[in-house]
């Protein structure tokens, strides 16, 4: 009996060190990425919001033109 106490208390004791140990290494990573200049996340950032209208329209005019097929094509 003794000797499951040990391992249960060993295995408690090994997962704190653990946890400590991943956020850790998550600091130092953190640290080593390159990030953007603001400038570039302002620019990328205009590109994505335009690409969305612009593929949202297309999507929005496609949808119309074939409403208006099918009530012609349902009303004939």
């Amino acid at each position: 009996m003794a000797a499951k106490e040990k391992k249960a208390k060993a295995a408690k004791v090994k997962k704190p060190n653990k946890v400590l140990k991943f956020f850790r290494d998550l600091i130092s990573e953190t640290k080593k990425i390159s990030w953007p200049a603001w400038k570039t996340v302002v620019n990328n950032t205009i590109v994505v919001i335009v690409a969305i209208l612009v593929i949202g329209v297309f999507i929005w005019l496609l949808d119309a033109l074939l409403a208006f097929l099918l009530g012609l094509l349902l009303n004939a």
